[in-house]
C-alpha cells in the first residue's frame, strides 16, 4: 500500500514540476519580449532626441530674436 502512495505522490510531483517548468518558460519568453520593446522605445526616443538636437543647432535658428515689443 505504501508503494502505491509513493508512486501516486511521485506522479503528482512530476506533474507539478512539469507545470512549473511550462510557466517558467512562458515568463522567460514574456520577459524577453518586454525587454525587446523597451529597447525599441529607447532607440526611438534617441532618434527623436537627435532630430531635436540637430534642429536646435541648425544655422540661423534663434539667431535673430526680436524681443522689443
Amino acid at each position: 500500500m505504501s508503494s502505491v502512495v509513493s508512486i501516486a505522490t511521485a506522479a503528482v510531483a512530476a506533474n507539478q514540476a512539469r507545470v512549473q517548468m511550462a510557466l517558467a518558460a512562458r515568463l522567460a519568453k514574456m520577459n524577453a519580449e518586454n525587454a525587446q520593446s523597451v529597447v525599441q522605445l529607447i532607440e526611438a526616443a534617441n532618434a527623436n532626441l537627435q532630430k531635436v538636437v540637430q534642429s536646435a543647432l541648425a544655422d540661423g535658428v534663434g539667431g535673430n530674436l526680436d524681443i522689443s515689443a
